[in-house]
């Protein structure tokens, strides 16, 4: 199995702290936020090969921080040669992008590296093995009115996703999906189906919600602490909480 951390994002919303600075390598705790998805990624066994995928702007920040942090794993830093908001490939598109040039023919977990979470992987790995289809993380947020601000989806009795929604303003249900997904190996063409149809290469949970539809998706629902780091409270709140944890070790 292959492991794909996006990071090609130029967190505009956090300006000035990400001007210079990616947002996945700001400090929560005193370490690098992405030091902990490695952490995470570490504890995988299956998992044989890291890769990451940025931007020109952080190519050579990304590269510089993968020497230092601790993984025996191999690690590869990908350049998707963009050098500006308007002009990155999106989400998918680098998705794409990583699985064309580290030619990739294996499951493949896809990341954003801006997540930040306590999710045991192992467990959604295994419900991964179990449904032997693709699977997304799901978040049950409690709360309609939250739920809005993210993307909404349905399970049948079998687990299987029937419904995803960017932002919905009539939400039914509170489950939001995370940006932790992982695609069979046989599957992992459909990327290029979805973008060869013009559909939307930015935002991974587009291409989530065409999959639905064209294959089969699983929804594994956890209850483990995430904060999705998209503005300075949420920023804030995760330094706070984390310092807070490492306190009490």
């Amino acid at each position: 199995m292959k492991a794909l951390i996006l990071c090609a994002g130029y967190a505009t919303r956090l300006y000035p702290l990400t001007l210079n600075q990616p947002k996945q390598l700001l400090p929560i705790a005193g370490r690098p936020m992405l030091d902990y998805t490695i952490d995470k990624l570490n504890e995988i066994d299956v998992v044989d090969e890291i890769y990451m995928v940025t931007n020109e702007k952080f190519f050579r920040t990304f590269e510089q921080w993968s020497k230092c942090v601790k993984t025996k794993k191999k690690m590869v830093v990908f350049n998707d040669g963009t050098s500006s908001d308007g002009a990155k490939l999106g989400a998918i598109g680098d998705m794409r992008f990583v699985v064309d040039e580290a030619k990739i023919d294996d499951d493949l977990l896809v990341l954003a590296g801006d997540n930040l979470f306590q999710l045991d992987l192992k467990k959604f790995i295994n419900f991964f093995k179990i449904k032997g289809a693709n699977s997304i993380c799901l978040k049950d947020v409690g709360s309609k009115e939250l739920i809005k601000k993210y993307s909404e989806v349905e399970l049948d009795k079998e687990e299987r996703v029937i419904s995803f929604r960017e932002k919905p303003v009539d939400p039914k249900t509170t489950l939001a999906a995370i940006c932790i997904y992982l695609f069979q190996k046989n599957r992992i063409g459909l990327i290029n189906k979805y973008l060869s149809e013009g559909n939307n290469p930015d935002q991974p949970g587009r291409y989530i919600q065409w999959l639905c539809k064209a294959d089969k998706v699983y929804g594994y629902v956890f209850n483990d602490k995430w904060y999705d780091i998209g503005d300075l409270a949420q920023y804030k709140e995760a330094d706070e909480d984390y310092k807070a944890m490492k306190d009490t070790k």
